[in-house]
């Protein structure tokens, strides 16, 4: 099925942030199969539960990729599936959302933390917050914000528990030791991600490719979905041929 591609969400928004860029990639390749599957709805917050769900009810000998979280999921499963994946894509996922001791390029746990309060007694506030810092370094923030706040889901048990399972997993593991393609995509404006963490991937893993968008924010993706789309297509293809 190497003509099928999965994309998975980010955080609390849902699945419309990624939409535009299915639709530009089906543009560009009327044969390849492109879908967008929502997060798993599930108020664990172990990781091992929510990638046992994914791999129960997504498709196998596929593409995976992924937007933020999304990304660091599709990792993940990529690196439980092994040659039964095709190759694995991120957009400004990083290796660890929170900063650990050996790897300063996430957030600080203290701010991770209150936003992790916030969501528990306010998430509809948290969630426009968020937007905001998605947002931040793009052309039209205030814009782009509102787009991602209109599309988000309401709230459940499952937005604290995907906040909790963001900030347990660290993908350096898993991606060292995928062996099939890989293509992660960093933006140089991005408020969530530090453009670093794109020169920290490489350097972890230089046979991989790594790129930044440099004038995107944490929302490149609806920014600019058919420069994105480009980027993953050269990818697709030149991974196809070879």
């Amino acid at each position: 099925m190497r003509d099928r591609l999965i994309l998975l969400p980010g955080w609390g928004l849902g699945v419309s942030p990624l939409e535009p860029l299915a639709a530009a990639l089906r543009g560009l390749d009327e044969h390849l199969h492109v879908s967008v599957e929502p997060l798993p709805v599930l108020d664990s917050s172990n990781p091992a539960d929510w990638l046992a769900e994914l791999d129960a009810t997504l498709p196998r000998d596929a593409w995976l990729g992924g937007w933020s979280l999304g990304g660091m999921l599709a990792s993940q499963l990529a690196a439980l599936r092994g040659e039964h994946c095709c190759g694995v894509l991120t957009l400004v996922s990083n290796l660890s959302f929170v900063a650990r001791a050996d790897w300063p390029w996430g957030m600080p746990a203290a701010t991770f933390d209150a936003f992790l309060d916030g969501c528990h007694t306010d998430p509809k506030t948290t969630l426009k917050r968020f937007s905001l810092l998605c947002a931040q370094g793009a052309l039209d923030a205030r814009g782009i914000a509102r787009l991602l706040a209109a599309g988000a889901p309401l709230s459940g048990p499952e937005l604290v528990a995907g906040l909790e399972v963001l900030a347990e997993l660290d993908g350096r593991e898993a991606l060292g030791a995928y062996r099939g393609p890989q293509l992660h995509l960093f933006a140089g404006q991005d408020g969530l991600v530090p453009a670093e963490a794109a020169e920290a991937l490489f350097n972890l893993l230089p046979d991989v490719e790594v790129a930044v968008i440099e004038h995107g924010s944490h929302a490149f993706l609806l920014e600019d979905p058919h420069g994105v789309a480009g980027a993953i297509h050269a990818f697709l293809h030149e991974a196809n041929d070879d």
